[in-house]
């Protein structure tokens, strides 16, 4: 019954955005955000390592560091930057209607957000997939061991869905309660009012990581489900899709040309191979079909860092890490044996 309610209203949302997207198509993003000299930028609500807040209210993390890095390549300074926490159920809405630039955050590519509500999905920056964690001190190993469990888990996600599968699948007759707010569902699984918590796997270490003693929860090693995330830009707008799909790019392609935050000056000024010289805009004008100015590429890295940098700050082992392991991961570059693949600056 949650299920057909669930979709009854995404159907819904769905009509509601594709109206919203022609009002924002009259003018092209790039033109919006260039006029307005500031990058709306959507994230949502605080969550270690992706998007979360420092004591003086300022924004940090992966998704945050995407953000930056498209304000840096179109208006040349990260700074030149407006986030909004957006809630879950608002979020394609603020989208579609143009009230955010770009989307950054926690939210996984599936053919129908392609396809039928008026987005675009660009490219992946975190490879990740749905998990369980449990108290340490329920003993439990394996979530084939959930049979009748509470799981707590977020409205209106592909993780409700996902959940829903397994239970099917496996004939374990989990409950889900259902929340649309992730901190109060993290409360309830504290105060012992589910079972489990279900989510993406990153999402779940993010937790954790919050938690006032981590070390008495335990995630479970089941993966049930691949949840590719990535920045969301609205559709027929094809120019500002490329400069967004190009910004992650060039943060994974610097990371494999060796360029960094702290030697990025040094290889622009001499260039150790042509494929660092065009990507810096030292040689060539791969800029163009961007509409962007010739060191956009360098911007970004000069002022953000390259892949590894980001991750290592916020998903790894960095002081506002969330302790993820990226070495054998998805997430490792393709030459390390991961996904993470930029195609040619050329």
């Amino acid at each position: 019954m949650k299920l057909v309610k669930f979709a009854a209203a995404f159907a819904a949302a769905a009509g509601m955005l594709a109206v919203g997207t022609t009002g924002a198509s009259a003018e092209s993003t790039l033109e919006i955000v260039k006029k307005r000299d500031i990058l709306r930028c959507q994230v949502g609500k605080p969550s270690p390592g992706f998007y979360n807040l420092d004591a003086q209210g300022n924004w940090y993390g992966s998704d945050v560091a995407v953000c930056q890095a498209i304000a840096a390549a179109v208006l040349g300074d990260k700074n030149k930057l407006e986030i909004q926490s957006v809630s879950t159920q608002a979020r394609f809405t603020a989208m579609a209607n143009g009230e955010s630039d770009v989307l950054s955050r926690t939210t996984t590519w599936t053919l129908l957000r392609d396809t039928q509500l008026g987005l675009d999905f660009t490219a992946i920056n975190f490879y990740d997939g749905q998990g369980f964690m449990v108290p340490k001190g329920s003993g439990i190993k394996s979530a084939l061991e959930l049979k009748g469990a509470t799981v707590c888990v977020l409205t209106g996600t592909t993780t409700e869905l996902n959940l829903a599968d397994y239970n099917r699948k496996n004939n374990l007759k989990i409950q889900a309660v259902t929340f649309e707010d992730n901190n109060v569902r993290d409360d309830t699984y504290l105060q012992g009012g589910c079972d489990a918590i279900t989510n993406d796997k990153s999402g779940l270490a993010s937790s954790k990581a919050k938690f006032a003693n981590p070390g008495e929860h335990v995630i479970l090693p089941e993966t049930i489900s691949k949840e590719p995330l990535g920045p969301v830009v609205r559709q027929n707008d094809s120019q500002w899709m490329d400069i967004v799909k190009w910004t992650v790019y060039a943060l994974i392609n610097a990371e494999e040309l060796g360029i960094n935050s702290k030697n990025v000056d040094e290889m622009r000024k001499n260039p150790p191979n042509p494929s660092v010289g065009r990507m810096l805009g030292a040689e060539g004008n791969l800029e163009k079909g961007l509409g962007l100015s010739k060191d956009w590429a360098y911007n970004v890295i000069k002022q953000v860092g390259n892949y590894g940098e980001v991750y290592e700050a916020y998903m790894g082992g960095g002081k506002l890490g969330i302790g993820i392991d990226r070495a054998g991961s998805p997430n490792a570059l393709w030459t390390q044996g991961g996904l993470q693949y930029s195609p040619p600056f050329r």
